[in-house]
């Protein structure tokens, strides 16, 4: 299985971003867009889990979110992998000002870990991939379309854990199927706030 989980940015947000991209990406042909209903930011990605960890790693990340409370995110800037001067990916940023991400994203990777599906090696490094070059590109001119971009935030209330189908998707991009929402601390399933003790 290749399995990852991520935070999903909220609808508001995602409208928000296609608009400021709609009218570059009609005028494009030197970037594939990845579907903007599939933008997420990655917290842990492995490309080869067995079946049989899905239940503990479930288990394991729903201790996880529900040892961080709720924060807020929003997208910033743009940026390129591995660099802006050979370009692969163009990704658009995120801004966490509470600085919840990164341990968030370090408990979901060891969840990862500890039930036998080790996550990519890769530095985290909090991103959207927007889209991909054919061949390493000079992206700066792209990078330079979100100088002055800034989403409106989202409260982050869940991690999904996403089983992503290479090809099975439009235009032969991967199928994602979101297996499980577990909710942060303090949420419930269906999203909504616990009473707290009276």
């Amino acid at each position: 299985m290749r399995l990852f989980a991520a935070v999903v940015p909220s609808p508001e947000v995602l409208e928000d971003l296609e608009e400021h991209l709609a009218p570059r990406i009609e005028a494009s042909d030197d970037i594939r867009w990845t579907d903007p209903h599939q933008w997420h930011v990655t917290l842990a990605f492995c490309k080869e889990a067995p079946d049989r960890i899905l239940d503990d790693l479930t288990e394991r990340l729903t201790r996880a979110a529900g040892r961080t409370r709720p924060f807020e995110l929003a997208l910033l800037g743009a940026g390129a992998f591995p660099n802006p001067y050979a370009a692969r990916v163009l990704w658009a940023g995120v801004a966490d000002e509470a600085g919840m991400l990164r341990p968030l994203g370090g408990s979901v990777r060891n969840a990862f870990n500890k039930a036998g599906g080790p996550p990519d090696g890769t530095r985290f490094h909090p991103h959207v991939t927007l889209g991909r070059f054919a061949r390493p590109t000079e992206a700066t001119r792209w990078i330079r379309v979100f100088d002055a971009y800034e989403s409106p935030t989202w409260r982050v209330t869940e991690i999904d854990l996403i089983e992503s189908h290479l090809g099975q998707g439009r235009g032969r991009r991967p199928r994602y199927e979101v297996i499980e929402r577990l909710p942060l601390a303090g949420v419930t399933a269906a999203g909504e706030r616990r009473a707290g003790p009276a």
